[in-house]
């Protein structure tokens, strides 16, 4: 028997409705899933602590002691973050540098407004 998976398609955290809106639609709670998906991990959140720590973009390659993990494994958890909106991503040579969207952060945070905030 075949499993049928659904695809989502990601979308930046621009289109994000707060949870507290009335009548949330199945698109926009498909979105906000996927956005919390792309947090729901330890080292996405480290990622993304990290990047609030610094002064300016980080390499990939600087992910890698902090989190212990391969090259490739930091790129896969960067590319859930900027997948979901959540990051920058600048070329410089042979490695990326990135940065958090603070506007998709903004929104994020919009997110959680209560729903007397929301009006």
């Amino acid at each position: 028997m075949a499993t049928r998976v659904r695809e989502l398609e990601l979308a930046p955290v621009e289109c994000c409705t707060p949870v507290a809106e009335p009548n949330i639609t199945d698109q926009q709670t498909d979105i906000l899933a996927a956005v919390f998906k792309a947090l729901a991990d330890p080292n996405r959140v480290l990622i993304v602590n990290q990047l609030a720590n610094a002064p300016g973009p980080v390499c990939v390659c600087d992910f890698v002691p902090r989190l212990g993990l391969s090259q490739g494994t930091v790129s896969f958890h960067l590319k859930k973050l900027l997948d979901a909106g959540l990051l920058a991503r600048e070329q410089r040579g042979t490695w990326a540098y990135y940065s958090l969207n603070p506007e998709a952060l903004d929104r994020l945070a919009e997110v959680f407004a209560t729903k007397e905030e929301a009006r």
